[in-house]
């Protein structure tokens, strides 16, 4: 399975007067590769019911991601699962399930990108790149260089953390990224769309 190249993170307390099933239909028609429904702080089957509402409303060609649960992506008919940077082996993941599912890992150092790697993730999610308010004071920006480091190591690596923009995404592409990831620059409209346009811009199509 192709690794995304425009992952949207859910963050439901963020969307203001917008429903998460009208906000996942915008992401499905703006163009936006990926969602990844991470909401941690519900109960299993609250999130298993968020996932499938994610479902109806971001059907395939959109590739539809659970945070670190394999059972709630299996259950709700997700494409695949996104794993923190602790969390289960890629091979215990790959031996729980018959159906072929995306692997993908948050990643904050390069030794965490190459363990990916060697454990066959199909990506990994690197930073953050710049400061964001969600690590303020719990993980400092990683910079370009470091995600230029990252994207050498040979495994399709989404640059996280303060790609809000059209420019900041080109810088991450530049820099050998292979897309971006995040919150944020997923909730606005016009934001959204420069993200977009950065992909589109970026890969001729």
């Amino acid at each position: 399975m192709t690794a995304p190249r425009l992952l949207a993170v859910s963050d439901r307390h963020a969307l203001g007067a917008t429903s998460f099933e009208s906000w996942c239909r915008q992401l499905a028609a703006a163009g936006v590769a990926a969602l990844q429904v991470r909401e941690k702080d519900l109960d299993d089957r609250a999130r298993y019911e968020l996932a499938c509402a994610a479902r109806a409303a971001f059907p395939p060609p959109g590739t539809l991601l659970v945070n670190g649960r394999v059972d709630l992506a299996l259950a709700a008919g997700a494409d695949g699962v996104h794993l923190p940077a602790t969390g289960l082996p890629v091979a215990a993941v790959r031996r729980a399930t018959r159906r072929p599912l995306l692997v993908g890992r948050s990643t904050h150092a390069l030794d965490e990108v190459r363990r990916a790697r060697a454990e066959g993730a199909d990506y990994v999610v690197f930073g953050p790149i710049f400061a964001t308010p969600s690590k303020a004071g719990r993980i400092r920006p990683r910079g370009i260089s470091s995600l230029a480091a990252a994207a050498a190591i040979g495994i399709p690596v989404l640059a996280l953390g303060g790609i809000e923009d059209g420019e900041r995404a080109e810088r991450a592409l530049a820099a050998g990224a292979w897309g971006v990831a995040g919150v944020r620059g997923f909730l606005d409209p016009g934001r959204r769309a420069e993200l977009v346009r950065a992909l589109a811009v970026r890969s001729g199509a």
